[in-house]
């Protein structure tokens, strides 16, 4: 049985959900629909050159509502509000949220309105039926899970070194430092920012700020909550 996905959000998450489908060469995965606010023609051309990754080793073509990959048919659409993707009239089983704007339960329960049977999501989730990092908890994912949150790139890192240690030793009480690569959010010149260190120039500064990843272990490992 082929599942079909569909992608909303084509950042760089999104991007590497493509493109790891495709040089994996999963059979029974399908993509079959991709919702951006960019146009088509700017997605393809992301999808096909990236700067870390290198070039994507695939046909790709674009028209104005699909693109052509490899000569599988993706359709195409650029809606800004959840509300208007019908993912039943799009015939897509599982939707990959990638934007990383929908981080709540509550809001991805339109997806699953519009005809999707399940969401993954590529971020932390607020009340996600299941948060899991593969290879820690995976386990305990259900059939009756709907919204299953992948937990933040801190998360991942974290969780397994955690599970391993406490697994051997028991962890009592843990503190860990993280040096994250800049994001979009801060600023490339010093320009004006609601947080003043991230309105630093990003190249030229290593930011000191909080993460969330000290408390979504316990998510992952309930012993260390």
């Amino acid at each position: 049985m082929t599942i079909k996905v569909g992608i909303n959000g084509m950042g760089r998450i999104g991007r590497m959900v493509l493109r790891s489908i495709y040089e994996n060469n999963f059979k029974d995965i399908k993509v079959v629909h991709i919702n951006n606010r960019s146009n088509s023609e700017t997605c393809s051309n992301l999808i096909k050159y990236d700067s870390v990754h290198g070039k994507f080793n695939v046909d790709i073509k674009f028209e104005a509502n699909k693109l052509i990959i490899n000569n599988d048919n993706i359709s195409f659409s650029q809606h800004s509000k959840l509300e208007d993707i019908n993912w039943g009239e799009l015939g897509v089983d599982i939707v990959f949220e990638c934007t990383g704007k929908f981080n709540s339960k509550e809001k991805l329960e339109t997806h699953i309105k519009n005809g999707a049977q399940k969401v993954i999501v590529s971020a932390p989730c607020k009340n996600a039926d299941k948060s899991i990092v593969y290879g820690v908890n995976q386990n305990i994912l259900s059939k009756d899970d709907k919204i299953i949150s992948a937990a933040s790139c801190t998360t991942n890192c974290l969780a397994p070194v955690a599970k391993v240690i406490n697994e051997n030793f028991e962890i009592e009480k843990g503190f860990m430092t993280t040096i994250h690569a800049f994001t979009s959010d801060q600023r490339i010149l010093d320009n004006s920012h609601k947080d003043p260190r991230r309105a630093r120039s990003a190249s030229q500064s290593i930011v000191p700020t909080s993460t969330g990843a000290s408390k979504a272990i316990g998510e992952i490992i309930p012993s260390l909550k």
